[in-house]
């Protein structure tokens, strides 16, 4: 990601695989990059999932094997879609700045994961303040709102931001099971604290959620429908056998996936072998 790049990884877990449908979650910065330091991706493959960025702070250049390139900026999401796969990079529109973002996956589901490949940037995702927090509905329906965002499982996302003290009750769809992780500050939910990089996992059954700060702090809440669907998770693919993970390692050392647009200065990744590992789901 970038040597001055701290990542804290949420998702997948020991404990807890996949949330809903999302399947990857980490946390990105916030970092103060050095002079002529950024985040620099390079060209690397997806399968069988979707791969969803929410811009906090500073702004990354994306590029993919569709022949996209899409600028993200802060309050926006980028939603790309591998279906039966794509080839993408990420690098920070300019070196020596601030940045921070959530990078999360999203399992396609077993009649969508081989899906012809798209990307799409949501620059307008609509916004409801409640209980002093700033709530963005990033994916799904929540208090109200819908997000456009065109996601292939019953889930949802919400970012909750506030400047100061604040408390609010949300309503949870009973069928959801729930993760919430704290971005910035301090926050307590569900009754308990968190901070930076801890998280808590909540069971379907709920209908609404405590969420208060003492201060400035910033939340990530996801959850979905059970997923029911057992997944392997490895490198950058999601699949349902090893020989299908395998298959998509052959593919992107042979070349198959098409060249991503021009433009990264990062060489693409190199594909670590499979020998030797038995994936478990």
């Amino acid at each position: 990601m970038g040597e001055d790049t701290p990542v804290t990884r949420a998702l997948p877990h020991r404990a807890r695989r996949t949330v809903g449908a999302w399947c990857f979650l980490d946390h990105l910065g916030p970092a103060q990059f050095a002079p002529g330091k950024g985040m620099h991706v390079g060209a690397h493959p997806h399968i069988g999932l979707q791969t969803f960025t929410w811009m906090i702070e500073g702004e990354v250049v994306h590029r993919d094997s569709l022949g996209n390139e899409q600028l993200i900026r802060p309050g926006q999401v980028n939603l790309m879609t591998a279906g039966r796969g794509i080839a993408h990079s990420e690098d920070s529109a300019l070196d020596g700045v601030r940045q921070h973002a959530a990078q999360l996956w999203i399992a396609l589901p077993e009649d969508e994961r081989r899906r012809e490949p798209a990307f799409q940037n949501y620059p307008d995702l609509p916004v409801v303040d409640v209980g002093g927090f700033r709530a963005t509905v990033l994916a799904g329906s929540a208090l109200g709102q819908r997000s456009p965002a065109t996601v292939y499982s019953p889930l949802v996302g919400i970012d909750l931001n506030a400047a100061g003290a604040a408390r609010a009750g949300l309503p949870l769809q009973p069928d959801f099971e729930y993760a919430a992780v704290v971005l910035r500050g301090a926050a307590s939910v569900g009754g308990a604290a968190l901070a930076p990089g801890e998280w808590l996992y909540f069971a379907p059954g709920g209908e609404q959620l405590a969420v208060q700060c003492d201060a400035a702090a910033q939340l990530l809440l996801v959850g979905g429908a059970p997923m029911g669907e057992d997944v392997l998770i490895w490198w950058n693919f999601v699949a349902r056998t090893q020989d299908e993970m395998q298959a998509a390692l052959d593919d992107w050392n042979a070349g198959r996936f098409g060249p991503v647009r021009a433009g990264s200065p990062a060489a693409p990744l190199h594909a670590p072998s499979l020998q030797g590992t038995r994936l478990r789901g």
